[in-house]
């Protein structure tokens, strides 16, 4: 058990002593500022974004020091974390109403009911409205490229010799539709053309060339046969009608 030490009393100073020394070293002195280094703080890390990588220039990539670029990734918003936060209690989202309650909401365009936009307005015709007509109904060949592709005299110059001569090269919807021959450029041969459709251009330019056009026949639409009996009764009829007219018109012709 350890035991206190005693200080004799001869050590302490009397209490009624006066004092000795001078009031000079009584006054107050300022105290010194030290002032120390402040650690350097990267501007990366005083951001409230994420810590990025800062961008190395002349480094090679690698998966050790991929990243993103500075500024490219923010923290995310943290909504329902108190009103304090700006979306605390209700997150942006109100407090009553539909939009407001969780599920998928209202569909695009809806309204409230009444009649929306997409359904007041007039539906349009062809391609604008989606539809087949604006589509395209031929292969468009102009007289430029059949003189480039370098036929023979007397050649045939069709949908197949065109694909094997690599002049077109139809692909997808393309590739089931007919022949059409435009009239841009010129042809210095006479050639023999199979086409599903002239422009008057070109039909002009070839027959001026003295070439040989062949007009092939297209696919026949389906019709019911109620209406292609129709159409066959219409044909027989008008074709007595012209034969009628055309005998008329000899007769008189005819010198009496």
């Amino acid at each position: 058990m350890a035991t206190a030490s005693l200080i004799p009393l001869s050590w302490l100073p009397p209490l009624s002593a006066p004092f000795k020394g001078t009031v000079k070293t009584l006054v107050a002195k300022p105290c010194l500022k030290i002032q120390r280094a402040r650690p350097v703080v990267s501007a990366a890390y005083k951001s409230t974004s994420a810590p990025v990588a800062a961008p190395m220039v002349g480094v090679r990539f690698r998966l050790d020091n991929l990243g993103p670029q500075p500024g490219s990734r923010k923290r995310a918003k943290r909504k329902g974390r108190g009103i304090s936060a700006g979306q605390g209690a209700s997150c942006g989202f109100g407090m009553r109403g539909q939009k407001s309650r969780s599920g998928p909401g209202v569909m695009k365009g809806f309204e409230g009911g009444q009649m929306p936009l997409y359904r007041r307005l007039p539906k349009l015709r062809g391609i604008a409205g989606g539809m087949h007509a604006g589509l395209p109904k031929y292969v468009h060949v102009n007289l430029r490229d059949i003189e480039d592709a370098k036929f023979q005299e007397g050649e045939e110059v069709s949908l197949e010799s065109l694909k094997a001569k690599r002049v077109i090269n139809p692909s997808g919807r393309e590739r089931r539709l007919p022949l059409k021959i435009l009239g841009e450029g010129e042809l210095s041969k006479k050639l023999t053309l199979k086409a599903r459709a002239f422009s008057t251009a070109a039909k002009e330019k070839l027959e001026s060339a003295g070439c040989s056009l062949t007009l092939l026949p297209g696919r026949k639409k389906w019709v019911k046969p109620s209406v292609a009996k129709n159409l066959a009764r219409a044909e027989e009829y008008f074709a007595k009608k012209r034969a009628a007219a055309a005998a008329a018109a000899a007769t008189e012709a005819a010198p009496a």
